[in-house]
């Protein structure tokens, strides 16, 4: 019964971590810039404000009014000029628009070749986690194996629990890919 509970705990842990995984992975897609107007893109932004480097969104609300635009709303107007250079600073390669009262972002269409050079990067970063998955495999199957050598668990139960393992890690990587499918997609749309 020990090797049962053993098993049960090392898939839990297992998709866990791979659940884990591929939120990390969404995350850094929905930081990626498409032509369209996503709030996300900003989250890595940090402003200089009175001595403390802080994420835009702890200064500011933002919003996204238009499909191609972002509003940038503080919630003191002191931070409106530590927000426009922090912007202007970020690899965004947004310029702003700051009236006074909010600081307005146009989303500019993307060219083809920055569409091209985006979805390589989604990719690239689908790949990662990918891999990552792929480890979290390897770590569970290697456990198994520790604990069929020590005799906690019988051969036949490792062997049905490896091939559960592979479907979480089947799983996982489809997870994957339909998100790299719909991040490319949105990034072709024009």
């Amino acid at each position: 019964m020990a090797g049962e509970d053993l098993l049960r705990e090392l898939l839990r842990d297992t998709e866990e971590k791979m659940q884990k995984a591929l939120e990390a992975t969404r995350r850094e897609l929905s930081t990626i810039r498409t032509g369209r107007a996503n709030p996300a893109i900003l989250e890595r932004v940090e402003v200089e404000y009175y001595g403390s480097r802080l994420p835009l969104t702890q200064v500011a609300n933002i919003s996204a009014p238009e499909p191609r635009m972002l509003v940038i709303s503080p919630w003191d107007k002191q931070a409106l000029g530590p927000i426009e250079r922090a912007i202007l600073k970020s690899d965004l390669g947004l310029t702003p628009n700051n009236d006074g009262v909010v600081i307005r972002l146009i989303i500019p269409q993307l060219t083809e070749e920055r569409r091209r050079e985006m979805t390589k990067v989604v990719h690239r970063k689908i790949e990662d986690g990918k891999v990552s998955v792929r480890s979290i495999r390897g770590e569970a199957i290697k456990e198994l194996r520790a604990l069929k050598k020590s005799g906690d668990v019988a051969e036949d139960e490792e062997k049905r629990t490896e091939e559960q393992v592979q479907k979480l890690t089947d799983k996982y990587t489809y997870e994957l890919d339909l998100a790299k499918t719909a991040k490319d997609a949105e990034l072709m749309e024009v």
